[in-house]
């Protein structure tokens, strides 16, 4: 069991990972139907997938990316992985049933997504840090779940060239139907998604300080959702510290 090396002023748990040592793992490709599930899932709740982005070489899980393009009725690009879940999360005591998730990110509709356009690190990014993220809890035997927080670095760096933006935090999705978060594999497994939101410097220090209710109030207040807006306002650059009872 990995353990935390910290704990925020909110009294969430800090963890730091370094690299480790060791050689290539033969990928875990999933079970059998275990993909095709995952995938009408998405098609029942988001839209007709349109392409997947094959991993070419893999370590610990294959993840593949795919993508659902922008319609009417949702105006955006979603990217999603599968693989994540193929492999049990190293979840703490207290918190079973939260083994196995996969990530999605939600971009808007002028993003370019192709081999091609991917070549640039500005369009690329999304599909970089769904790759890494999905990857990083088998590769440190821990886990990932709702309101974890890994910034671009330390110190943080922006996410690309176009944006202010240096961290992310994984929240569930809000524009989904409800029955959409979780998929029961079968009745000892189920996999929650949750969203990469990209977070500025003083909003990962804000949830860090007051937890991730506070900030996700912040966001409900301003309208902020999955969507990335690379430019979008900064929640907490002249942050008022919330209310508590005494």
């Amino acid at each position: 069991m990995v353990k935390p090396t910290d704990y925020s002023e909110s009294g969430s748990p800090i963890y730091k990972y370094e690299d480790k040592e060791r050689g290539w793992m033969p990928p875990n490709y999933g079970e059998e139907g275990w993909n095709e599930k995952i995938e009408r899932h998405f098609e029942t709740y988001i839209g007709k997938l349109d392409n997947v982005f094959h991993e070419i070489i893999s370590d610990i899980v294959h993840i593949d990316v795919y993508h659902i393009k922008p319609t009417q009725e949702r105006n955006y690009h979603t990217l999603f992985t599968t693989g994540m879940s193929y492999l049990p999360m190293n979840v703490p005591e207290g918190i079973e049933g939260y083994d196995y998730a996969e990530l999605m990110i939600c971009l808007p509709p002028e993003w370019p997504i192709s081999q091609e356009a991917f070549a640039d690190e500005n369009h690329y990014w999304p599909v970089r840090w769904l790759k890494m993220l999905a990857r990083l809890p088998h590769e440190y035997e821990t886990w990932l779940g709702h309101g974890h927080t890994v910034p671009n670095g330390d110190p943080a760096r922006p996410l690309s060239d176009r944006t202010k933006l240096n961290g992310v935090i994984l929240l569930p999705p809000i524009m989904v139907h409800p029955d959409f978060l979780t998929l029961e594999m079968d009745s000892e497994r189920t996999i929650r998604f949750y969203s990469i939101v990209p977070l500025y410097q003083e909003e990962m220090e804000f949830k860090l300080k007051y937890g991730c209710n506070d900030l996700t109030d912040k966001f409900d207040k301003y309208g902020i959702n999955e969507i990335v807006r690379l430019n979008r306002k900064n929640v907490c650059r002249s942050s008022i510290i919330p209310f508590r009872r005494k």
